[in-house]
C-alpha cells in the first residue's frame, strides 16, 4: 500500500469578497488575505521548523485499486494504464470511466454536465476533436497508448483559456523500459468487430523511441426518431409529423504512430512525433417520414434510402527542443505542432413519395471538411527556491477550417447530374490567437498557492464563398486564475480554485448554411454568435484514513452568452435547429469521490455530481427562469478472487439536462468485464459494454408553436474477447486492465 497523503486543500473566501457581486473575481482581496495569513503563520528565522512539513509543490498522491487519482493543486490526474498495459477500447471508453466526465451516444463529452470542454493530447489540441466528426473520432481512436487523464476544472495560466467547463488533457505513454520491449494485442467482437495492435519501444542511454500500430474494424447501428406536433392549415387542426431513421456504419480505422526523444548532452534534448490515422467505411440508412392530422388522416408519406462513405485522414506532427539553463530547474522549451484532418463524404439518395404519389427521384451530396491547427510555443521555468517558482511563456495558434457541400440531381435514365444550388455551399474560417502568460507558485508552511494571468488577442476571418460574404473581428481579453491548498491535519485538506474562461463559437456553428442531410430536421449555424465567458469557483475538502478516501468539491459557474440550440417549426413537417446566445445561465453543484474496500477482495469507487442549473432564455422568447436539479453518478466494483483473476462492474448514470425549450433525458449504462492472467506475459480479457442497451437519449421541446420529441439511440451492447501478449522488459509488469467499447 502506498503512503497515505491528504488529497486536497483549499483556503476560505478572502475578506471583502462577500460585499462584492458574486460574478466578479476577488483575486486582489484573496491574495492580500492569503499574504496576511501566511505572514501570521510563517515561523521567524530563529524558530524551529513547523511540525508538519510542506508537501511537494507538484503533486499529492492517492492510490486506489482501480484508476488511481493524483490530486495536484490545479488538477486531478487519473492513471488509466501502465507503460505496457493495453486494451481494446477507445478514447471514449477511457473518458467514460473518469469521475464527472460523461460521453453521450454521439460521442459528445461533458464535464460536470457542461459540454464546453477542451480535449488536448499531451497538452496540444487535435483537429480530430473539432468539427462535426469529433464524436465519431472519439469513439474510434484506440486508447491503448494512453497513460493517464488530467482533468482541470479551473485550468492555470499555461493552458489556453478555451473551454468553459475546463480541460481534459490526455497524456500518452513516454517512459519505456530499458532495452527493447513491446506488446501484441488481438480481439474479436460481436457483429464482425475486431481489434489488432502492436507497439514496441527502445530505450538506451540518450535515445528513447517507440512505434505503435493498430487496426480496428467497427460496426455501429443508430436509430433516430422525431415526433413534432404543430398547427396545420387551417390552424385549428394539429399535424403530427413523425420521422424514423435506421443507420448502419461499417468502419475501418488504421493508425500508426512514431515517437522519439534524444538527449544531445546533459543540458539539451530534442523530441518529435508523427501520428497518422484514417477512418472510413460504408454508411447506409433508411428513413421514413409521415404526417397525420388529429383525425387520423395521412397527409404525406415518403421514404429516403442513403448509401455512401465518410473517409477521414488525420496527421499530427510535433517537434520540441529543451534547454536547461544556469540555475537548477531553470529551463526553456520551444515547441512546434501541426494537426490536420481531411474529410471527404459522398452519399447517394433514392427518394420515394407515396402520399402524394410522385415518381422516384435520385440525388447525391458531396461534403468536404478540412481542419488544420498550427502552434508555436515558448515556455520558460525559473525556480527561485525549492518552494517558489515562476513560469511564463508565449503561444501562437492558427486554426483553419473549410467546409463545403455540393449537391446534384441525377437523371435516372442518362445518369447526367445537374447541380442543385439549394444544397451547394462553401465556407472558410481562420482564427489566430496570440497569447502570453505568467504564473507564480509558492509553498509556505501548510499553504501552497498558484496564481496566474493569461492574455489572449484573437482575430477571426469568416468567408461565405457561395455568396461572397465575409466577416472579421478582433478582441483582447485577460484570464486570471488562482489556486490555494491548505493542509489541515495529517488526514484532511482543503482547497480553493477560481478561473475565468472563454468558449469561442465552433466554426461550423458560424456557418448560416441550412444542412439538408437529415430532413425533416434541418440544421443551420448563426454568423452572429458571440464568445461565451465563464467565471468558475470551487472549494474542496479531502479525507484519507482508516482504509477510506473521499473528496467533496463544491463549485459554481456563471456563464454569459453561452451557445444553445433553438428549434423552430417551418411548416409541412419541417423543423430548423439553429444556434443562439443565452444572456445568462448558471450552474452549481457538489462533486463527490469515494474509494475503499467492502471486503479485502472487493474494492469500490463511487463518484457523482449533484448539480443545479438555471437558464434565462427570455431573450429567445421563452418566458421566465428555468431551473433543474439532478445527479450524475458512477459506481465501479472490482472483485479479485485470486491473484490472476479480476471481475469488474461499472454502472454510469447521466441525469436529465435542461435546455431553453425543454430538456434532455437521462442515460444509464452498465459495463462488465473479466481478466485472467494466463502467464506472466499473456493476459486474456472479456468485456461486455452497455449490457442493457442504455445508450439512448431523448430531447423534449415545448414552445407556443410546436411540441417535439427527438430520440437518438445506439444498439450499444458489444462483446469483445481478446489476448494481450507482452515481450521484452514489459513481460515482468502487470498486464492490461479493462476498457470498454461504447458504440455511438
Amino acid at each position: 500500500m502506498p503512503t497515505r497523503i491528504p488529497t486536497t486543500q483549499f483556503v476560505r473566501q478572502a475578506p471583502g469578497c462577500r460585499e462584492m457581486p458574486t460574478h466578479r473575481f476577488c483575486y486582489w482581496h484573496a491574495l492580500h488575505a492569503l499574504a496576511f495569513v501566511m505572514a501570521c503563520q510563517a515561523p521567524k528565522a530563529a524558530d524551529p521548523p513547523p511540525p508538519t512539513a510542506a508537501p511537494p509543490m507538484d503533486s499529492v498522491v492517492v492510490t486506489t485499486q482501480k484508476l488511481p487519482v493524483e490530486n495536484r493543486i490545479d488538477r486531478k490526474v487519473y492513471s488509466v494504464t501502465s507503460d505496457v498495459q493495453a486494451s481494446f477500447g477507445t478514447v471514449s471508453d477511457v473518458l467514460s470511466a473518469i469521475p464527472s466526465v460523461d460521453v453521450d451516444p454521439d460521442g459528445k463529452v461533458s464535464l460536470r454536465g457542461d459540454t464546453n470542454v477542451v480535449i488536448l493530447i499531451d497538452g496540444k489540441p487535435s483537429t480530430q476533436f473539432a468539427g462535426s466528426a469529433a464524436g465519431d473520432n472519439l469513439q474510434s481512436i484506440p486508447a491503448k497508448d494512453i497513460e493517464r487523464i488530467e482533468v482541470l476544472t479551473t485550468p492555470p495560466a499555461q493552458f489556453r483559456a478555451e473551454g468553459a467547463a475546463g480541460v481534459i488533457n490526455i497524456i500518452t505513454r513516454k517512459k519505456r523500459p530499458q532495452g527493447i520491449a513491446g506488446s501484441l494485442q488481438g480481439s474479436l467482437g460481436s457483429a464482425g468487430r475486431s481489434v489488432v495492435g502492436a507497439d514496441t519501444g527502445y530505450s538506451s542511454g540518450r535515445l528513447n523511441a517507440s512505434v505503435t500500430a493498430g487496426f480496428r474494424h467497427d460496426y455501429r447501428q443508430r436509430m433516430l426518431e422525431s415526433n413534432v406536433q404543430a398547427p396545420n392549415n387551417p390552424p385549428a387542426e394539429v399535424l403530427d409529423n413523425k420521422s424514423s431513421l435506421n443507420e448502419r456504419l461499417r468502419r475501418q480505422v488504421p493508425t500508426v504512430g512514431l515517437k522519439a526523444d534524444y538527449a544531445l548532452d546533459d543540458r539539451q534534448s530534442i523530441s518529435g512525433s508523427v501520428n497518422w490515422g484514417k477512418r472510413g467505411g460504408l454508411r447506409t440508412y433508411t428513413q421514413f417520414n409521415d404526417s397525420t392530422t388529429s383525425s387520423g388522416v395521412l397527409t404525406s408519406s415518403s421514404r429516403r434510402v442513403s448509401a455512401g462513405h465518410d473517409p477521414e485522414t488525420d496527421y499530427d506532427y510535433r517537434l520540441g527542443f529543451l534547454r536547461k539553463l544556469a540555475r537548477p530547474g531553470e529551463e526553456i522549451e520551444i515547441s512546434v505542432h501541426r494537426s490536420t484532418s481531411r474529410e471527404r463524404e459522398h452519399y447517394d439518395y433514392t427518394n420515394d413519395s407515396f402520399i402524394p404519389a410522385a415518381a422516384t427521384y435520385y440525388n447525391n451530396l458531396n461534403l468536404i471538411e478540412d481542419h488544420a491547427t498550427t502552434e508555436l510555443g515558448v515556455d520558460y521555468a525559473l525556480p527561485f527556491s525549492k518552494t517558489r517558482s515562476l513560469k511564463s511563456g508565449y503561444a501562437f495558434e492558427q486554426d483553419d477550417f473549410r467546409y463545403g457541400n455540393a449537391g446534384n440531381n441525377v437523371d435516372p435514365l442518362t445518369g447526367i447530374q445537374t447541380i442543385d444550388p439549394a444544397v451547394t455551399h462553401f465556407f472558410k474560417f481562420r482564427q489566430q490567437i496570440s497569447a502570453g502568460y505568467a504564473s507564480y507558485q509558492a509553498t509556505m508552511g501548510n499553504w501552497n498557492w498558484l496564481a496566474g494571468l493569461r492574455a489572449e488577442l484573437t482575430h477571426t476571418d469568416a468567408q461565405q464563398l457561395t455568396d461572397n460574404v465575409s466577416n472579421s473581428g478582433s478582441y483582447f481579453r485577460v484570464y486570471p486564475s488562482v489556486h490555494v491548498d491548505r493542509i489541515l491535519t495529517e488526514e484532511t485538506t482543503l482547497s480553493f480554485g477560481a478561473s475565468r474562461r472563454v468558449t469561442r463559437p465552433d466554426p461550423s456553428n458560424l456557418d448560416p448554411y441550412v444542412d439538408h442531410e437529415y430532413t425533416p430536421n434541418l440544421q443551420a449555424g448563426n454568423a452572429n454568435l458571440q464568445p461565451q465567458y465563464t467565471q468558475s469557483y470551487e472549494i474542496g475538502y479531502g479525507f484519507e484514513g482508516h482504509g477510506l478516501a473521499y473528496q467533496l468539491t463544491g463549485y459554481y459557474r456563471r456563464n454569459r452568452d453561452s451557445v444553445t440550440d433553438v428549434t423552430e417549426y417551418l411548416g409541412n413537417g419541417l423543423s430548423l435547429t439553429t444556434k443562439a446566445n443565452l444572456p445568462n445561465n448558471n450552474a452549481a453543484g457538489l462533486e463527490f469521490i469515494a474509494n475503499g474496500h467492502i471486503v479485502p477482495k472487493l474494492a469500490y469507487s463511487l463518484s457523482g455530481n449533484l448539480f443545479y442549473s438555471q437558464i434565462d432564455a427570455t431573450a429567445l422568447g421563452v418566458p421566465g427562469l428555468k431551473s433543474t436539479t439532478g445527479i450524475n453518478a458512477k459506481l465501479k466494483l472490482d472483485y479479485r478472487p485470486a491473484a490472476d483473476d479480476s471481475v469488474q462492474l461499472t454502472v454510469t448514470r447521466t441525469d436529465k439536462r435542461l435546455t431553453p425549450q425543454g430538456y434532455l433525458s437521462a442515460i444509464n449504462i452498465v459495463n462488465v468485464g473479466y481478466k485472467h492472467q494466463v502467464r506472466a506475459d499473456l493476459t486474456a480479457i472479456v468485456t461486455v459494454s452497455d449490457v442493457f442497451n442504455g445508450q439512448r437519449y431523448e430531447r423534449f421541446q415545448s414552445t407556443p408553436t410546436f411540441t417535439g420529441d427527438y430520440l437518438r439511440a445506439v444498439r450499444g451492447r458489444v462483446l469483445y474477447v481478446g489476448l494481450v501478449y507482452s515481450f521484452g522488459s514489459t513481460k515482468k509488469d502487470k498486464q492490461a486492465n479493462f476498457e470498454y467499447d461504447q458504440p455511438g
